[in-house]
């Protein structure tokens, strides 16, 4: 994996960045952000290395690039959670998860646990939700993933696309290989897997998809 600073570098970045847009008396020490790198850095990495799209590799060998703002949002989505997973809900974790939503327009809270391998795609006023997400899972701009009233969340399969403007709301569940389409809505509907969607509850369609997600976007 190549990147784009050095582990303290990058650890001096995102803690500047944090201080000077939430420069409360509790500043985050670079040596905090530090210690959590290594696990960090490994899950994007893994990450990073199934992705087969334009400015993610580089001869064959992934890449991170810390002014690539999807790049960066994957990032700190992973530092803010790897930040959870240590020290539960504390405020670098919290802040964290404010920074990438103050630069990337992204609501992806810390505590929420998305998969090995995901892709965010300018996903400028994304939010994503306590769902269950599984592997392969793609979102762009403008999406949401949330609960009804009743706290119940949407699960996915292995392969997922929500393209811009779709929302997936209450206990849907989505099947393996299945793209949503642009401004599609599904309420707490089941979708089978290889599909398709469009349109919006309660008239979504579905219809057949031979391609599986990961042979759009991934190794």
């Amino acid at each position: 994996m190549q990147w784009s600073l050095e582990r303290a570098d990058l650890a001096r970045y995102v803690t500047a960045q944090i201080n000077q847009l939430f420069p409360d008396p509790f500043p985050i020490d670079p040596a905090s952000v530090l210690a959590l790198l290594p696990e960090a850095c490994d899950r994007l990495a893994g990450c990073f290395r199934h992705i087969r799209i334009k400015y993610y590799t580089d001869n064959g060998v992934s890449r991170y690039n810390h002014l690539h703002s999807d790049h960066h949002a994957a990032f700190l989505y992973i530092l803010s959670n790897t930040a959870y997973r240590a020290h539960g809900h504390c405020p670098l974790a919290e802040k964290l998860f404010l920074l990438n939503k103050a630069l990337h327009g992204l609501d992806a809270f810390y505590a929420i646990e998305l998969p090995e391998v995901f892709l965010f795609v300018h996903p400028l006023g994304t939010v994503l939700g306590n769902a269950r997400y599984g592997n392969h899972f793609v979102v762009y701009q403008n999406c949401s993933v949330g609960a009804t009233s009743d706290g119940v969340y949407p699960s996915f399969g292995d392969g997922t696309i929500l393209y811009s403007k779709s929302s997936v709301i209450g206990g849907a569940e989505l099947g393996d290989d299945v793209i949503v389409g642009a401004n599609t809505f599904i309420l707490a509907s089941r979708i089978p897997s290889h599909s398709v969607v469009v349109g919006a509850h309660p008239s979504c369609k579905v219809l057949p998809n031979s391609t599986p997600v990961i042979d759009l976007l991934f190794h």
